[in-house]
């Protein structure tokens, strides 16, 4: 097996991690690749250049690590498992303490995969060649930045008009991107298997302005009125692409999902009420 490895140096216990995978791979016939910023804590694997590399990814971290190896990987059909590093790891598949033992089975191949639905995102002026192709696991949010005013978005769904949404932005995403910004916005929480895509306005400006939950084939054009100068479109919490006046932003299902390794010990509502403090109040810092 050829396993591409991402990782985040600032993480405490990652070389500690590092050493134990080092070691443990060639026992498992396994090969390790590195992305190149974590070249100098493992350099004895071969740098990772492309997705294409590897059968299988790891990364170490929490979600955002996650994130951008489902990002570097662009929908190529391998299994990626998560371990955390950090205190939420939402989508992480494993604890420190697991991973030897999920290492095992994943150089086996007996690990347990779900499939999870991506967006693919475009911006460009309506009906034109687009100028910048996004991919998201979590979410794409269009929003002002810095501008202090209503930002106005016309919404449309497969053509035909919703309306016009008044707001600080507005945020659409997928399933597994449910318990990220779109929660926060008000957006409800969406089993990660149930296919679908969620429209969340953020900080809507009028009450009646509500989340739409849409079928996953659905095509999703939001287009700015009047905006106060360039917007900016966020992808999985990273910069993405800027919409100048004029340009719209529109989603559909990715052709390709993302393979994740799921953690077996728990259950979706376990997750909830463990990582997310779903049911109770949510525990402080000392």
């Amino acid at each position: 097996m050829r396993l591409g490895v991402f990782g985040h140096r600032e993480y405490q216990g990652l070389a500690d991690v590092v050493g134990m995978l080092e070691r443990e791979a060639p026992r498992l016939g396994i090969e390790l690749l590195v992305e190149p910023d974590l070249k100098s804590v493992l350099p004895s694997a071969r740098a990772l250049t492309d997705a294409s590399e590897v059968d299988a990814v790891v990364t170490l971290g929490g979600d955002g690590t996650f994130l951008r190896a489902a990002r570097f990987m662009d929908g190529a059909p391998v299994p990626v498992l998560g371990v955390n590093l950090g205190r939420l790891g939402y989508l992480t598949g494993c604890s420190v303490r697991e991973f030897p033992r999920v290492l095992q089975r994943l150089a086996k191949g007996t690990v347990v995969i779900e499939d999870r639905m991506a967006l693919d995102a475009t911006t460009g002026p309506p009906g034109g060649e687009p100028v910048a192709r996004l991919r998201a696991l979590n979410d794409v949010v269009l929003h002002k930045g810095g501008f202090a005013r209503v930002l106005r978005m016309r919404l449309f769904v497969d053509g035909d008009e919703v309306g016009v949404l008044a707001g600080d932005g507005i945020v659409i995403s997928t399933p597994t991107g449910s318990t990220a910004y779109s929660m926060s916005a008000g957006g409800p929480i969406v089993e990660p298997t149930v296919e679908s895509i969620l429209v969340t306005p953020i900080a809507a400006h009028t009450l009646s302005v509500r989340p739409l939950l849409l079928r996953p084939a659905a095509v999703i054009t939001v287009q700015p009125e009047d905006p106060p100068g360039e917007l900016l479109v966020t992808v999985d919490g990273q910069p993405g692409a800027n919409v100048p006046p004029g340009h719209a932003l529109t989603l559909r299902r990715a052709e390709r999902p993302v393979r994740l390794v799921r953690n077996t010990s728990a259950t979706f509502f376990a997750r909830l009420r463990r990582k997310l403090g779903w049911g109770g109040l949510v525990e402080r810092d000392d």
